[in-house]
């Protein structure tokens, strides 16, 4: 009797042993399984060079799209360079170092220390003005062969230069006025230059090295010339309070390469949503972290449209009626 007690006793605890061990294997393959289909998470770094509207504006069209797309698969690991060409460099360096899935480096000194930091991980510029230009590549097709690709900021030139002479169709001289140490700003200044020429004006070019000399330059530019034209300059835009602050009470007008810089210190500019090239860098980063592009063949894009706008209140204070087709700045 107690030997056929002792046998029912051992087959009980060997049963609840063999359940115990399925339940362990069943709950590892369970962990396994739950482990596997685990979504794919995505860490993206942006650089942008410095804060001002038009940048602003570009980060967060590209970070809506993106998490528009993906939700909380992304997340962002967003820093400023407060318009510092060697941080631009220390920030990459960073997005690097933490295994970073893609880089959006926003404007042009931002996608440069980019390009200098990896070969290897994906980067999108956006607010760039010229891919040849910010990267080195003589006879720039469109696309880098490389990391690299993204969007371009660049409004049509000939296009502004017909709008100052619409504008000002009696001035004879045209002032450049941009930072020396911005290779985009350099490039449109070159390009506009002979279509300005062209048209009849005299061109002159002023040029500052950082915003500590932007009102003594402008001062300069406002006593020897009628109208000035600023690009797509990120110092400028930076600085545009400094800049009005010379160039109204002088009464002179400035045309302007950007909705930002011409709301703060312009009468009139032919520009592009800066958001909406935000929204078309993240499809492309969408494209490239989820769908396996290369940015190496993916053609830099270009801002949809353009539109011609002017500032209110800049205009009346100057006297400036804008033709038909000018839309208003709104805000």
């Amino acid at each position: 009797m107690k030997k056929k007690l002792l046998a029912l006793t051992l087959a009980a605890l060997m049963a609840l042993s063999l359940a115990a061990c399925g339940q362990s294997a069943g709950s590892s393959a369970s962990g396994s399984s739950a482990a596997g289909s685990a979504k794919k998470t995505y860490t993206v770094g942006i650089c942008q060079l410095v804060q001002h509207p038009a940048l602003d504006a570009a980060t967060k069209g590209f970070e809506d799209t993106l998490k528009e797309k993906l939700g909380d698969a992304v997340t962002f690991d967003s820093q400023n360079a407060a318009n510092d060409s060697a941080a631009c460099t220390t920030i990459c360096n960073g997005f690097v170092s933490s295994g970073c899935d893609l880089i959006m480096a926003n404007a042009t000194p931002a996608l440069q220390a980019a390009a200098s930091s990896t070969d290897q991980i994906p980067i999108l510029g956006t607010s760039v003005t010229d891919y040849g230009t910010a990267l080195g590549i003589d006879n720039w097709t469109g696309t880098s062969g490389k990391n690299i690709s993204g969007t371009s900021d660049l409004a049509p030139l000939d296009g502004q230069a017909e709008m100052i002479k619409e504008l000002f169709p009696d001035a004879k001289t045209v002032g450049i006025l941009y930072c020396s140490g911005e290779a985009n700003s350099a490039y449109q200044c070159k390009v506009i230059t002979p279509l300005l020429e062209d048209a009849g004006y005299t061109v002159k070019a002023y040029t500052f090295s950082d915003s500590n000399d932007v009102a003594s330059v402008t001062a300069t530019a406002c006593g020897e010339c009628d109208v000035l034209y600023i690009p797509t300059d990120n110092t400028a835009a930076s600085c545009t309070e400094a800049i009005n602050n010379v160039a109204k009470p002088a009464k002179k007008p400035i045309v302007a390469g950007e909705e930002g810089i011409c709301k703060g210190c312009g009468v009139a500019t032919l520009s592009i949503s800066y958001y909406d090239l935000g929204c078309k860098t993240g499809e492309m980063a969408y494209d490239i972290l989820v769908n396996g592009a290369d940015p190496a063949s993916m053609e830099v894009q270009s801002a949809p449209k353009f539109t011609k706008e002017y500032n209110a209140d800049l205009c009346t204070a100057l006297g400036i009626t804008p033709p038909a087709g000018y839309t208003a700045i709104q805000g």
